[in-house]
This record gives C-alpha cells, structure tokens and sequence, in this order.
C-alpha cells in the first residue's frame, strides 16, 4: 500500500467511523433530537455500526486500521514502524473531518441548545452539555482508575483483533471486519460504563479538537485536563497487547 492509499483510506474510514459514533452521541444526548434518551445500548451498537462501515470502506486502501491503538499494537507486533506515521496522521485528520460532518447534521439541535422546561436534567435555558458528543468524559474523575480502565478496554480490543488475522476461515469470508464491529459493540457494553470508552486516541482527541473551536452555543468546556487519558490509555493499552500477542502467539 502508498503512504497516499493509506492516509487517504485511513482519513474516509476515520470519518465516517466519528460520523456514525458522535452522530449517535448527538443522536441521544441534544435537544428535539428523534433518538433523544435512547440510552447506551444505542450509543454502543451506534460506534459498532461505525466501525463496520468505516473499515470495510477503508479496507481496499489501507486495511481499515482507524485507530492509532490498533496501529501502534501491529506495529509491536510486527517491528514495521516506517507508515505508522502515515496511519496516524490520516486517523486524526479523518476524525476532526467526521466529528464536523456530525456537527452539521445535528446543526439545528446544536443551535437549541438547551435543556426543556420542566424536565429532571435542568431548568429552561440551562445548556445541553455538548463535548460528551465528540469525546470522552469519566462518570467518576480518577486519572489512576480512568487510565486503568483504558488501558484494560484497549487491549480487549486489540489482542482479538490481532487474534482474528490468525482465524483463516474469517480472512476468507471477508467477515474480520464484522466481527471487530461486534467486538466493539461488546466493549462499549461491558467496560465503557466508568469512562466512555475512547479505545483510540483519534476518536477522542480529533473530535476534542474540532469541539474546541465550533460555534455551538453554551458549549460548555472541553475538558483538556482529561485529554491525556484518553490518549495515553489505549496507546499503552495497544502497544502492550501488540507485546502480548508477539510473546503468546
């Protein structure tokens, strides 16, 4: 694969990956939204069907990685560092592309910004806290606890994904991708409860990017304290399911 293939295939996958996953976030959490309230089941199988139509469009260019994590855990694995960058580069910009293809069709929502009068979460006017659409945010703040649960999440997810290119029937039957998507669905359902589950430092830090400096009325803050977490935990998380895989199989 070019280092042109691959940032191209990696940017289009990454879109439309945080299209689906910060769409069903959006989806869920603003105002006169149709899916409003809906809960996590449809968040977590949102990010699923994101990954399946992310990846199998990325596929035939770059092998649909979209995941720095995943990245960093082949490449441990396998000792080829030379396009790591190139997978990088394309994960961040495509997901900074996806989170603002998601702002613009929940636009209006974003401009109503607030919570209905009368309801539990706020009174009228009181704004929709918006970053919990394009990023992570803990339910309870610990840097220890929330990286632990990174880390942990991340390598659930990339040792099976390292595991199935060892699974030939699913090589064959083109189903690899499928079963990752699950996968995920599968994660956010088990383990997302304590931070949200970001497994991929793209997924949040574009998007945390792109909420920094979109207009969306009473935004709220972005929340750079955590930022790091997200990141460190599934690079650390990745890499050392990549060392994992490289000893045991």
């Amino acid at each position: 694969m070019s280092n042109g293939d691959i940032f191209v295939g990696e940017v289009i996958g990454t879109a439309i990956l945080i299209l689906f996953g910060a769409g069903v976030c959006a989806a869920v959490t603003l105002r006169y939204s149709k899916a409003r309230a809906s809960g996590w089941v449809v968040i977590a199988f949102g990010w699923g069907f994101g990954v399946l139509a992310g990846a199998y469009t990325a596929a035939p260019l770059s092998g649909g990685q979209l995941n720095p994590a995943v990245t960093i855990g082949i490449a441990v694995d396998t000792g080829k560092w030379d396009k790591v960058w190139v997978y990088l580069l394309g994960q961040i910009v495509g997901a900074m592309l996806g989170a603002v293809l998601a702002y613009l069709v929940y636009l209006a929502q974003f401009q109503a910004n607030v919570r209905e009068e009368g309801t539990t979460e706020g009174t009228a006017d009181e704004p929709v806290p918006t970053l919990g659409v394009f990023a992570t945010i803990p339910e309870i703040r610990n840097p220890v606890a929330n990286l632990v649960t990174e880390i942990i999440a991340t390598m659930s997810l990339v040792l099976p994904v390292l595991a199935f290119g060892l699974t030939k029937g699913l090589g064959e039957s083109g189903t690899t991708v499928l079963i990752v998507s699950l996968l995920v669905v599968g994660i956010g359902l088990s383990l997302g409860g304590p931070t949200g589950y970001a497994i991929n430092p793209a997924r949040d830090l574009g998007p945390r990017i792109v909420h920094t400096f979109l207009p969306i009325p009473n935004k709220g803050t972005s929340d750079w304290g955590y930022s790091w977490i997200p990141v460190v935990g599934p690079l650390i998380g990745g890499a050392l399911a990549g060392l994992v895989y490289n000893i045991a199989f």
